[in-house]
């Protein structure tokens, strides 16, 4: 039977992350900690053997930075790197730039929760008067994009309505075609990715908390069903203490 492997990494720590802000759509930086999870990152890939044909992220500098540092750890700094916006994180709407702990305390731990982890609850939109609405909107990166297709906000169900037809359509083929593929992306539109592939193989649904910095790979049948579901390139206290940070940010505090 022939198999392929899937690597996907969630982006290390960013600025916002760092100061418990939802950032969605925009363009935060690395933190210190993150550029050093970028870089374990790679040596995890390193040390587990594994080369690339091909790479994917979207276009925002955190995801696009971490990919660069793993494969410069890893030993492939020149691999062709293919962008998308439909990779992006979700869009966090009216939340934008809020932090997530003075928010819980605002509107409630539960509320909260909704927002970040329901599968088809949208977080408020985002207004023109928003702080941030210009720095999305007006950004260069979505020039060739009408205005009117640039969400306001998305739920899980949206990200996922955009993510998933480019792994069908764009990154399914190249993995069909052989080629060794990782995606350097976001919390939410690689847990789209996840979902459709736990529930391929009626596994339980691994995709709530996926943790910074960390690689993961998947290994899938010629119909793109998972034989080996997701598997961490990392120790398993680490994984997890990195998973229950992720949680603990929509706790009032």
């Amino acid at each position: 039977m022939t198999t392929y492997k899937i690597v996907m990494v969630r982006h290390g720590e960013s600025e916002w992350n760092k100061l418990n802000k939802f950032c969605g759509w925009y363009d935060a930086g690395l933190s210190e900690k993150g550029l050093e999870e970028a870089s374990a990152a790679g040596k995890a890939l390193k040390d587990a053997g594994l080369t690339f044909d091909l790479a994917y992220t979207s276009v925002l500098t955190r995801a696009i930075v971490t990919l660069e540092k793993a494969l410069e750890v890893q030993g492939q700094k020149d691999l062709e790197v293919k962008r998308t916006w439909r990779l992006n994180e979700r869009h966090y709407g009216g939340l934008t730039g809020l932090n997530k702990a003075e928010t819980a305390k605002l509107h409630g731990e539960e509320q909260v929760q909704i927002w970040r982890r329901s599968f088809d609850t949208p977080p408020p939109p985002m207004k023109p008067d928003h702080n941030h609405y210009s720095d999305i909107v007006d950004d260069p990166r979505y020039a060739d994009m009408d205005k009117a297709d640039i969400p306001m906000f998305e739920s899980l169900e949206l990200t996922i309505k955009r993510t998933l037809p480019f792994w069908n359509d764009e990154i399914v083929p190249q993995i069909k075609a052989g080629k060794s593929i990782i995606i350097s992306a976001h919390g939410n539109s690689l847990r789209g990715i996840v979902k459709h592939l736990d529930e391929m193989s009626n596994e339980r649904i691994m995709t709530l908390n996926l943790p910074t910095g960390i690689p993961f790979v998947y290994e899938l049948d010629e119909n793109m069903k998972p034989v080996v579901s997701m598997k961490f390139l990392g120790d398993e206290e680490t994984v997890k203490k990195a998973m229950e940070s992720v949680a603990a940010q929509g706790k009032a505090k």
